[in-house]
C-alpha cells in the first residue's frame, strides 16, 4: 500500500479549512490532491481532531498487528496439523520436517524451526563420522553367522578381528541395521531367602513392603508403595505415584533408612518391582536381607497385608482423590494418625510411635531413635537356607 504523503495532521488542518468556509475545489488544488481524495480523507478523519486521529492510527496499527499473529497462528496450526501422524523425535527426522515445512508452506528455517521446537543448531548439523559400510557389512555377517549374539558379543568378536570400534558405535550400527534379538524364556526370578520368619521383637528388625493400586476422580490410576515395621507397626512411608519402578522404591527405602537406620530384614511378594536389578543391587549394597514369600502365599506376609486392609477400608474407600498432590497430602495425614493417634489392638491400645518408644527404653535406645541413628537390631538365630541372608542371587 503506497504511503500518504500527508500526515493524519495535515489531513484534518486541509478538512478544517474546508469547514472554514473555503471551497472545495480550492482545497483540493492549493494541496494537489483529487477531490476524490479529499471526500475519501473526510469520511474516515471527519469531526476528529489530532489526538483522536492519532487514537484511530493506533487502533488500526494494532488491528493490523493481531490480523499478522492471527494468520501466523493459523499458518503454524495448519502445518503441524500436515505433520500430524509423523514422529518427529530424532534429530534426522526434525531435518526432515522443517525442509518439508519449508517447501510446502514456504516457511523460513527459523519459523519451522520454531513450530516444532526444534534447535537451529541441531537441524543445521551436518554429520562428520567416518565410512562405516564395510564396518555395517562385517558386523551384518558376524550377526548372520550368530543370530542369537548381541551387540555385546559381536562388538567382541570385532575387536578379535582387529576393529578398533568403540562399543557404543557398535550398539548405534546394530540399532540402525535392525539386528536386535528377541529374548527367549520365563521372566527371571529373585530368588532370597525360602525359610519360615520369626515374629520380630526389636524395632528395625523385620520391614514389609506392598503395593496398593486406587484412582482419582478423573478415571486415572495411581499406585501406593506402603512399608510397615512388623514389630512397631509403624508405617514408614506412603508413597503416590502413577508408576513407582524398582529405582523409586530404592530411593524411598535410602530416605527411611537415612533418618531411621537400617532393618535386618526385608519382606516382600515377587512383584517386578522387588525383583528387579536396582533392588538386588540395593540390597546387595546395604548388606540387608531381603525375604521374599512363597508366590500365591500372601499370608507370609500378613503385617502388610492386614495393614492394607486397614488402609483401604478407613481411608481408601472413604476418600474421592481430586489429583496426585491431594492423595499425597491425604496419605501422609493419615499416616501420621496412623502412627501418632490411631490405638492398635495388637499393641495393648497403644499406638505405634507409643509402642516403639516403649520398646526403645526397655533395650535402652531411645536416644538412638530419637536422633535418627537407631543401632542396627541383631539377625535372628535361625541360619537355615543361604549362608549370607544378604545376598540375592537371580534365578535362570
Amino acid at each position: 500500500m503506497k504511503k500518504s504523503r500527508f500526515t493524519q495532521e495535515q489531513i484534518i488542518a486541509i478538512l478544517r479549512g474546508q469547514e472554514a468556509g473555503v471551497a472545495t475545489a480550492e482545497v483540493c488544488r492549493r494541496h494537489g490532491v483529487s477531490s476524490a481524495t479529499f471526500y475519501k480523507w473526510k469520511a474516515k478523519f471527519g469531526g476528529l481532531d489530532v489526538s483522536e486521529a492519532r487514537r484511530l492510527k493506533g487502533l488500526e496499527d494494532e488491528n493490523g498487528r493481531l490480523k499478522r499473529m492471527l494468520a501466523d497462528a493459523m499458518l503454524d496450526n495448519a502445518a503441524l496439523k500436515d505433520l500430524l501422524g509423523k514422529k518427529v523425535v530424532t534429530p534426522a527426522a526434525r531435518r526432515e520436517a522443517v525442509a518439508y515445512l519449508a517447501a510446502t508452506f514456504q516457511m523460513s528455517e527459523r519459523r519451522a524451526c520454531r513450530v516444532i521446537g526444534a534447535d537451529r543448531a541441531s537441524v543445521r548439523y551436518e554429520g562428520a563420522r567416518p565410512d562405516d559400510d564395510m564396518l555395517r557389512q562385517r558386523l551384518k555377517e558376524l550377526a548372520g553367522e550368530r543370530r542369537r549374539f548381541g551387540y555385546r558379543r559381536l562388538h567382541v568378536l570385532l575387536k578379535r578381528e582387529g576393529h578398533a570400534v568403540n562399543r557404543k558405535r557398535i550398539q548405534r550400527l546394530y540399532r540402525e541395521e535392525k539386528l536386535t534379538v528377541r529374548r527367549r524364556g520365563g521372566r527371571k526370578r529373585a530368588m532370597g531367602t525360602r525359610r519360615p520368619i520369626e515374629a520380630p521383637v526389636a524395632a528395625n528388625q523385620r520391614w514389609s513392603l506392598d503395593f496398593l493400586s486406587n484412582q482419582l476422580t478423573d478415571g486415572r490410576r495411581f499406585r501406593i508403595l506402603a512399608v510397615v515395621d512388623d514389630c512397631t507397626r509403624e508405617c514408614l512411608v506412603l508413597a503416590a505415584d502413577t508408576s513407582l519402578s524398582g529405582l523409586r522404591v530404592a530411593r524411598e527405602l535410602d530416605a527411611i533408612v537415612r533418618h531411621r537406620g537400617r532393618p535386618t530384614t526385608i519382606v516382600s511378594d515377587n512383584g517386578t518391582e522387588f525383583t528387579s536389578n536396582a533392588i538386588l543391587t540395593w540390597a546387595d549394597e546395604t548388606c540387608i536381607g531381603w525375604h521374599y514369600i512363597a508366590p500365591g502365599k500372601p499370608q507370609q506376609n500378613g503385617f502388610i497385608e492386614s495393614f492394607n486392609g486397614r488402609l483401604r477400608d478407613e481411608l481408601l474407600n472413604e476418600t474421592l482423590f481430586r489429583s496426585l498432590p491431594h492423595a499425597r497430602a491425604v496419605l501422609e495425614a493419615w499416616r501420621r494418625d496412623y502412627n501418632e493417634e490411631r490405638p492398635h489392638s495388637k499393641l495393648g491400645w497403644m499406638t505405634p510411635r507409643d509402642f516403639a518408644r516403649t520398646i526403645m527404653d526397655t533395650t535402652g535406645r531411645n536416644a538412638a531413635l530419637t536422633n535418627g541413628s537407631a543401632l542396627r537390631p541383631l539377625a535372628t538365630a535361625i541360619d537355615d537356607g543361604s549362608d549370607h541372608d544378604w545376598t540375592l542371587v537371580p534365578a535362570g
